[in-house]
This record gives structure tokens, C-alpha cells and sequence, in this order.
């Protein structure tokens, strides 16, 4: 379960994990959103259940929510959390994103 307290949750893994599993929650929960998911993981239903149990899987569930601006915001909102947070718990499971080096 998830541990919120301010919109702030918890830094450990296990929080991280909460967090990604409540993710994908959120993108299930309308279709639009699952099926441009799936389609962009290469995952389809049957294995989805699976691959949830897998921590890079819920690593990449948080790196597509991070990586748009306008469904993190969403996610945050319905979950009551800083956008931050979501990122931070990206951030535990998946290590810090790559140094951009033009």
C-alpha cells in the first residue's frame, strides 16, 4: 500500500512499487489510455498481470507517466500526490534518467 502523507509518499522500494502498481491502475482504468500503453510496451492483456510483478516493468509503467507531462498531472491529481513524488519514485526503482550529452 502506498504511504502518502501530504501528497509526499514513502522512499523506499517497496513505496516505489506502490506507487507504480496504483500507475497502472490508473492507466487501466480508461481505455484510451491502456490500450496506447500496451501498444507502445508491446504488452497485450493476457500478460499484463505477469509482467506487473516484475520491478522494471513497474519501473517503465512510472517512466511513461513521467515522460507525459499532461498524465502525470492527471495521475497526481487523482492520487493526491506531488508530481515530484512520482518521479522520485521512478527514480528508486529504475535509477536516475541518463545525463543528456549533446
Amino acid at each position: 500500500m502506498r504511504q502518502a502523507v501530504n501528497g509526499v509518499l514513502s522512499t523506499d522500494n517497496s513505496g516505489a512499487e506502490s506507487t507504480a502498481i496504483v500507475a497502472l491502475g490508473f492507466l487501466a482504468a480508461d481505455d484510451t489510455r491502456l490500450e496506447r500503453f500496451l501498444a507502445l510496451s508491446g504488452l497485450g492483456p493476457h500478460n499484463l498481470r505477469r509482467a506487473a510483478a516484475d520491478p522494471a516493468f513497474l519501473a517503465a509503467v512510472l517512466d511513461y507517466l513521467v515522460a507525459d507531462e499532461g498524465l502525470l498531472i492527471a495521475f497526481s491529481q487523482q492520487e493526491g500526490l506531488d508530481p515530484g513524488a512520482v518521479a522520485r519514485a521512478r527514480e528508486r526503482l529504475a535509477g536516475p534518467p541518463p545525463a543528456y550529452d549533446p
